[in-house]
Parts: structure tokens; sequence; C-alpha cells
């Protein structure tokens, strides 16, 4: 069967992947290759104990639901308000999805990391997760990074189109350097990704299916720590669930065949895996994804 798949794989012709028209794929960073493994494998059952929203760590301002995989915030003026996930961790790598919908966000709207001790009620309107030394947050209407109470600039960084040239078909788009920063922020859909990897220290996010790059890059090691967001705005719902994760132990050779055929056939070619010669159990396999 292992040659079969190879002679079929070597016969189609490559596809290349369409152009996006995501705002976001001129700022692809590369990944490493846990991470793109981690990317590209099936998610973890949804009810997994990871996906749940603690009870506990949580401002009496937001309503959680029943399964714990959602939080809603109350109307509550001049309060800022926030809740982290049930569950830290302090090794490996891991992904986060996290639905927060952009007309239900409003100001000071912060998804992130925190201790197990981050503040998750503040009076009048401020940002939480980052408000602290022991958070780290994005700000999702200002593109802002927030740590210890300060602003760290804005992530992802956004670039023009060369003032010096005009938009002419035949040339190829240029970028400037970050001293001609696009200052609007990029916005955020309500899909986003949470990539913590407790090992390195690093915290980072993918959006429209585009890795950013690290957000942050000097998070402690050896403790844990918890997805968190934070609020402001009445009726904001957001929903947490935990996609999967990687240890430092080489992946699976299932998972490193997966990817090879993956990136072999292109998004496009994707939809097309039933056509392998492949029984029904390894297409599911391979057709399976977030």
């Amino acid at each position: 069967m292992g040659l079969s798949l190879s002679a079929w794989l070597h016969r189609k012709p490559e596809v290349s992947r369409p152009s996006s028209s995501s705002a976001f794929t001129p700022l692809a960073v590369p990944t490493s290759s846990r991470l793109t493994v981690a990317l590209n494998a099936s998610p973890v059952p949804p009810e997994d104990s990871r996906s749940h929203w603690s009870p506990v760590h949580c401002s009496p301002h937001f309503l959680l639901s029943t399964c714990k995989k959602k939080v809603t915030r109350l109307p509550v003026e001049l309060s800022s308000d926030g809740v982290r996930s049930e569950m830290g961790v302090n090794s490996g790598l891991h992904i986060w999805e996290l639905l927060w919908s952009p007309d239900q966000r409003g100001s000071h709207a912060v998804l992130g990391v925190s201790l197990q001790n981050c503040p998750l009620q503040a009076a009048g309107y401020t940002v939480l997760v980052g408000g602290d030394a022991q958070s780290w947050g994005w700000e999702l209407k200002t593109n802002q990074l927030w740590h210890g109470g300060h602003s760290l600039g804005n992530y992802p960084k956004t670039f023009q189109r060369c003032r010096s040239e005009a938009p002419v078909e035949s040339k190829p788009q240029t970028y400037t350097s970050d001293t001609e920063q696009s200052d609007a922020p990029l916005p955020i859909p309500e899909r986003v990704l949470l990539v913590l990897d407790a090992d390195a220290g690093t915290l980072g996010f993918v959006v429209d299916g585009t890795f950013l790059g690290f957000a942050f890059t000097d998070l402690p090691h050896g403790v844990k720590l918890f997805p968190a967001v934070s609020s402001v705005r009445g009726g904001a719902s957001i929903q947490l669930r935990y996609l999967n994760g990687a240890t430092r132990d080489p992946p699976p050779l299932m998972a490193l065949c997966r990817l090879s055929i993956h990136q072999f056939l292109g998004q496009h070619g994707q939809s097309k895996t039933h056509k392998l010669p492949l029984p029904p159990l390894l297409q599911n396999y391979l057709t399976s994804s977030y």
C-alpha cells in the first residue's frame, strides 16, 4: 500500500495553494516542525477538561455555561472582568481555540495567558490580562501587547506598500521597513488560536490560518500558565476549546505522513483525499481537521 500511495502522489501534478485575500497572509512567520505537526493534527475530543473555563478563577460578572466552555459577561458598567481556564500547563506545546465575535468586544478586549493569581476584576475600564506582572495579553481592538501594565507595542507588525512605488500590476508588491508601518490596527476575526510553548516560554497566535510569530518570548518556566481573557463589554460571549498539544518527543510517524500528504496536496487538494488508494479509516484520519 505504501508503494501504491507513493506512486499515486508522484504522478499527480503539484497543486499550488490558492492565493489568500486575508490581510494576515503577508505577515506569516515560519513555524517550527513541532508546531507545524500540532497545527496539522486532529483535535482532541471537545469534552477535554482543558477546554473548560474556571468556575473559581472568574469574575462574578461572568456567567459560566453548564459545559464550562463559554462565559458571558453581564451588562455591568464601570467594571473590567476576567476569567482564566480551569487547567494550566507548565510544559509542552499547546493550542487553544478562542471564539469571540468582534461585535461583542468593545474596548479593552484582551486574550492571553496568566499565572494562577492574576487579578480578574477591577473598577473602571482597563486591561486586566497584561495589566500586571502575572499576565501577558493581546488587546484585540488596538492590536497592542500588554504586560506589567505597560503597552509593549503592536502585534502583528503591519506593513504598507512602499510609498515610492505606484501600484503597478506588473511589479511585485514590496513592503516597507518598520519606520513606515501602518498605524491602523488589523481587524481580528472571531476565531483566534492561542499557541503556548511552555518549554520555550513563548506565546503566539494564529489568525486566518496564519501564524503571526511570537507575541511574548519571556514567559516564566516551571510554573503553570493559563489561557485568560478580560472584557468590559456587556453580553460578550467567549468560547474556549483545547485543540492539541505536543511534547518534546519526536512526533509519531503517522502524524508526519499526514503532514507530508497535506503539504503535497495543498489546501485545495485536501478535499480530494477520498480518491487516495487508502482504506476508509486512513482517509478519515487525513480529512479530520480543526
